[in-house]
């Protein structure tokens, strides 16, 4: 898996596993986190997501700028590192939230989640520059041998940035388990049972607005989340509790953070530094030398453009996983033997089973000289995520799904009969996968082939950009989730992924030529 790849890339990322890992921790709950402490509703909580998302991608424009006019990726990348350290050990206080401290309690929590974002632009983005620039150097290295040992450098790219994703997902396959066990383990300490829909319940409890078939529903659950059953349930003292795992389990993310750290600077030495400047070489350029390398440099950003603006769509429709789809495992599944949070791990699970799988695919196929082009893998990867996005439109169709307003109202009994299987997500996330695999490592791939060589920070941060603007929009899943049938609100991610695909694959051929 390994053979013929720079010895640098399993250095990077190892890095980049341990910093994914505590990441992956915060977001599996952070949706549901600011629900149950802060009592938000869904629509409130997935705006903050939103933002949250959006300036972890979006802040990366500023580490790759920064980055590209220092010359000092590796320090950029440290103290990206030590910055969403801090924002994890203020997330770690565990401050219960009350009616006189929730106005700066809210804002302090969202000022750590800020730090989280900025350490992750000055992370993120940077790595993934210094991984291109192994595989340029390789490729430089190999033509010094012939052009048909460069072809088989050039081959290595994708699959390099494909073994780079797996690392990535590694952590995130062991991260949604932490916070769940945690939180349980201690409401159990605390004589209480863990139950995804109680925190709701309790915060209407509290506010004293339940009545009717809610107010119902809160007594039945109660009742089955203490321990010892002469004991009376205190909604407060669950609340508090509850999230006071929570709140313990972000410990967990600042020692992987300083876990990232260790390796980045055990290993830092053998990692190259992009955009090395040749010193005492004057190269001259005819004016119409100038003039083809500035059409060249125009075209091959067109380019990035276009890709960028097809994968907008993409992460909009991907990274619901943390926004209506947290909502749908909470309210819709059967969560009684596994949290919802659990969920979060089946996408790294099929990132880790299915990349071995993929990877030897595309070789049988380039060994058959039948290569599949970066921009046409983009394509079809739109159109796998599509797939997703049907199984559950229909699937939520024959169930007879409302919207998730209207099924919360429903009586306790009605709605444990009409819980969807894990199976569910199980179906639903191999074909994102599959898809994510077509599209976010090779998109990589295709950044450090057209990007200019003296703005490879920069451009990797254009597609962390693209990714940031699909995540400003995560919120309006949740509010169709909460407004419309279930099956028309993913009918609608069906639609804005056929009609991306459509696009991408129309502008394969001049896409192709471009990267060459």
């Amino acid at each position: 898996m390994f053979k013929g790849h720079p010895k640098g890339l399993i250095a990077a990322a190892l890095s980049n596993m341990g910093e994914r890992f505590g990441y992956y921790i915060m977001n599996a709950v952070l949706t549901l986190f600011l629900c149950s402490k802060f009592g938000l509703s869904d629509n409130s909580a997935a705006i903050i997501y939103s933002f949250f998302y959006c300036g972890i991608y979006i802040l990366s424009l500023v580490g790759g700028a920064i980055a590209d006019r220092t010359q000092n990726y590796k320090g950029t990348i440290q103290k990206g590192l030590l910055t969403m350290a801090l924002g994890y050990i203020l997330l770690a206080i565990p401050i219960t939230a009350t009616d006189t401290n929730t106005s700066w309690l809210l804002p302090l929590t969202c000022f750590a989640l800020l730090l989280i974002a900025f350490g992750n632009g000055l992370f993120k983005g940077n790595l993934q520059a210094i991984v291109g620039q192994m595989y340029d150097n390789y490729e430089a290295e190999e033509a010094k041998k012939g052009e048909e040992a460069l072809k088989k450098a050039k081959e290595k790219r994708d699959s390099g940035f494909q073994i780079f994703y797996v690392f990535i997902n590694v952590g995130g396959l062991i991260a949604p388990f932490v916070a769940p066990l945690i939180r349980s383990w201690w409401l159990k300490v605390n004589g209480f049972i863990y139950n995804a829909k109680l925190p709701a319940l309790c915060h209407d409890q509290l506010n004293g607005t339940l009545e009717g078939t809610k107010l119902q529903n809160y007594n039945e659950l109660a009742a089955q989340s203490v321990i010892d059953a002469g004991t009376t349930f205190d909604a407060s003292a669950y609340l508090e509790v509850f999230n006071q795992g929570v709140h313990f389990s972000f410990i967990a993310s600042v020692i992987a953070m300083l876990i990232s750290l260790t390796i980045f600077l055990a290993t830092r030495k053998g990692l190259p530094s992009p955009i090395k400047k040749v010193t005492n070489e004057t190269v001259t350029y005819t004016p119409e030398e100038k003039a083809a390398m500035a059409t060249e440099i125009k075209q091959r950003m067109y380019a990035l453009f276009a890709v960028l603006g097809i994968v907008i769509f993409f992460w909009f429709s991907f990274h619901q996983n943390g926004a209506s789809f947290s909502l749908f495992a909470r309210d819709f599944m059967d969560t009684s033997s596994v949290a919802p949070e659990f969920l979060q791990a089946i996408n790294p699970f099929f990132v880790i089973v299915l990349t071995p799988i993929i990877m030897a695919f595309f070789s049988i196929l380039a060994k058959r000289g039948k290569v599949i082009s970066t921009p046409r893998k983009i394509g079809i990867g739109m159109g796998l995520a599509a797939l997703a996005y049907i199984f559950l439109s229909i699937f939520s169709y024959v169930m007879g799904y409302p919207s998730a307003h209207e099924f919360l109202a429903w009586p306790e009994a009605q709605q444990e009969a009409s819980r969807a299987g894990v199976w569910v997500f199980f179906v639903t996330y191999f074909f994102l996968t599959v898809a994510e695999l077509f599209i976010s490592p090779l998109g990589l791939s295709f950044v450090s082939k057209v990007a200019p060589k003296h703005m490879l920070g920069l451009c990797q941060g254009l597609w962390l950009g693209a990714t940031a603007v699909g995540n400003a929009f995560l919120f309006l899943g949740s509010m169709m989730y909460n407004t419309i049938p279930l099956w028309v609100c993913w009918l609608v991610f069906v639609i804005i992924c056929l009609v991306s695909m459509g696009v991408m694959l129309g502008m394969v051929k001049w896409l192709e030529r471009v990267a060459k």
